[in-house]
């Protein structure tokens, strides 16, 4: 990607839905009503033979203070300064508003690369919106409509001398070496990728700003600030990593709105996405019961999990409040049997060490293989402690075992009657599993067939 475009207007004029023909994805919601964009999303974007970095950004109002537009007016100026290319989206069909005028004045002033288009061009009522594009100074207005895909031929031939301009060298880019590449043995490896859950209000936002070292994401004691799943790429004490940062997940009877339904389903399309999951809960309100159900969404959806409590440094009782919350984790959520605590304040940065080695833990045991003869051995040893039932007087024999699968681990016994087996018995072969082999707090997926040794020879 030769250089980055940032598409900056005011709300409602369609920015996202543009983003999101450029990347070729529904990665950015949206709705009919302004101001759903908060935070920047970033994407690759593509047109024609293009490759570029594609911001989208909430929609610039002329707040300047701290509050919620002008936190998010700050962030889009960011944005534009990072930005090599400002796209300046307008909306045809309402015209050139006085918002316009400012923004355009302003990106006038600061010197900035601009193409101007003006979307919704899909129909006649657009032609007088259009013609008023010019008024602006920012040169002719590109005709494009971002929901039916119209113009994007005219917007690549704007596009192209800017990004033929912005083009390194042939020889420099093929002869530029990649930072840490030589010695840097997690150079070459895939991103881990956590996301970061939880109820509204838990910092989930602030944590991820602390981790990355900078205020990427928009934060603030309102509730519900997050709407889109941001995915962030971030070095981590070494470690190459995808945070996603979500919505708080609120209760199903509270999710009416249907920007409430699309922020709620982006988030939970991000922890299927995910290989660790943390799930963060307020000190002064852990274990609610919609701590409990995210964290057993991330168990059924088969991620490592990991409880984290943010805003640690207001408690004051420490240790007698880690030892109540410990004891509730391991009550609440027998299906999680060892899954770690990590106690933080996502302000400070106190205790991100020892969600990193959390993490990093969690997606090791994630990924671990028990060899055969072991598991075999080890479910000798195991009947012989404690032998399954004989219901009706019939034996049940549990013959062979193997590990079929990771991410998460998954086990398969065979055995003569799965069907009769009891559940409590197969519990008592999973906390085994977790207990013996140290797969405390992954999900473990434990299967019965029916049948013989399938490797005996005949």
């Amino acid at each position: 990607m030769s250089f980055t475009l940032a598409i900056i207007g005011r709300p409602n004029t369609g920015k996202s839905t543009l983003f999101n023909r450029l990347v070729g994805k529904r990665l950015a919601l949206v709705d009919d009503r302004p101001g759903v964009t908060r935070d920047l999303r970033e994407g690759e974007g593509r047109l024609g033979e293009l490759r570029f970095r594609v911001i989208d950004t909430a929609g610039l109002e002329e707040a300047t203070d701290d509050s919620l537009p002008g936190r998010m007016r700050r962030l889009t100026e960011r944005a534009m300064a990072e930005a090599d290319l400002c796209l300046f989206l307008i909306d045809a069909r309402a015209g050139v508003l006085a918002l316009d005028r400012t923004l355009a004045e302003m990106l006038r002033k600061s010197g900035a690369r601009v193409i101007l288009a003006a979307n919704k061009c899909e129909g006649r009522a657009s032609e007088a919106g259009l013609y008023e594009a010019f008024e602006l100074g920012l040169g002719d207005p590109v005709a494009v409509s971002a929901e039916h895909g119209e113009g994007m031929g005219d917007l690549y031939s704007a596009i192209l001398p800017y990004a033929e301009a912005l083009a390194p060298p042939e020889d420099a880019a093929d002869s530029a070496p990649i930072p840490g590449a030589d010695d840097d043995p997690l150079a070459e490896r895939r991103p881990l990728q956590i996301a970061i859950t939880g109820r509204p209000n838990a910092g989930k936002s602030t944590l991820i700003n602390t981790i990355i070292g900078d205020e990427r994401l928009l934060t603030g004691p309102e509730a519900g600030l997050t709407r889109d799943a941001i995915a962030l790429d971030a070095d981590w004490g070494g470690r190459a990593v995808r945070i996603f940062d979500t919505a708080g997940l609120r209760k199903k009877a509270k999710v009416q709105e249907t920007l409430d339904r699309l922020s709620s389903a982006d988030a939970l399309r991000a922890i299927r996405f995910a290989e660790v999951v943390v799930v963060l809960m307020d000190a002064a309100q852990a274990f609610e019961t919609q701590d409990l159900r995210i964290a057993d969404l991330a168990e059924r959806e088969g991620r490592a999990v990991i409880l984290a409590v943010n805003k640690w440094d207001a408690v004051a009782d420490k240790q007698a409040e880690r030892r109540r919350l410990t004891e509730m984790g391991e009550r609440l959520l027998p299906q999680l049997r060892g899954v770690p605590l990590v106690t933080l304040s996502g302000l400070t940065g106190r205790g991100l060490d020892r969600l990193r080695d959390a993490v990093e833990a969690q997606h090791r045991i994630w990924n671990k293989r028990v060899t055969t003869a072991k598991l075999n051995d080890w479910l000798a040893a195991k009947l012989a402690e404690h032998p399954p039932p004989a219901p009706g007087g019939r034996r049940i024999r549990l013959r062979f075992m193997t590990q079929v699968r990771t991410r998460p681990p998954g086990f398969v016994v065979f055995c003569s009657r799965p069907e009769a087996l009891p559940e409590s018995y197969t519990r008592y072969l999973v906390n085994g599993l977790r207990a013996d082999f140290g797969l405390g707090g992954v999900p473990l997926r434990l299967h019965l067939r029916k049948g013989e040794n399938p490797y005996a020879k005949d």
